[in-house]
């Protein structure tokens, strides 16, 4: 997570230097800053950091979900023993179906941004947006995949051990990527 986190970091301070950056426009034969400000869809990234908000809810939960299965494993080797049939939630299904509304959110944004005017290449400062939005998309498509790798450990019937390092990874990356998204937000909402 360290070399994720620099790497936003970055891009950020790349931002921040650019936005400061002077230019000469030779029209006027003066100093100029052309940092233009993006007009973000701020009620649609609300929307997608309340969806990234919930499923790092549900990655939470799925995580303690598996640390009480690991935990109750034991007991229910020894044979005769039962301690019930326990309602299972899909946590980590859930994980996965906020993590892909989140995605489809953005993509649903960076359409928003089109219509508005702002492309990649419009600005500077449209760039910074969309790199910084992307790349956060990309990572948390990362972890998406991982999530789906942890269900195919429970299908597969891995031994519980194995399935929860893999969950508690996860769910502890999740929790970064929201934070980071959160993080993310902020600077592209002040930086304007």
């Amino acid at each position: 997570m360290a070399p994720v986190a620099m790497f936003f970091v970055i891009i950020a301070v790349a931002a921040i230097t650019r936005r400061s950056a002077v230019t000469l426009d030779e029209q006027s034969n003066s100093y100029v800053r052309n940092w233009a400000p993006v007009q973000l869809p701020l009620t649609l990234l609300m929307v997608n950091t309340a969806l990234l908000l919930v499923s790092s809810l549900t990655a939470e939960l799925a995580r303690r979900q598996i640390a009480r299965q690991a935990a109750l494993s034991p007991v229910l080797s020894i044979p005769g023993v039962s301690l019930g049939r326990e309602r299972e939630i899909p946590w980590l299904g859930l994980t996965v179906m906020l993590g892909g509304t989140f995605l489809s959110g953005q993509w649903i944004a960076w359409r928003e941004l089109a219509r508005r005017g702002f492309y990649l290449t419009t600005s500077a400062s449209s760039s910074f947006v969309y790199l910084l939005t992307a790349a956060h998309a990309v990572h948390l498509l990362g972890g998406i995949v991982v999530l789906l790798y942890a269900a195919v450990l429970w299908v597969l019937r891995r031994p519980i051990d194995a399935r929860r390092i893999v969950v508690d990874v996860t769910a502890l990356y999740w929790h970064f990527l929201f934070v980071l998204w959160v993080a993310i937000f902020a600077f592209l909402w002040l930086a304007g």
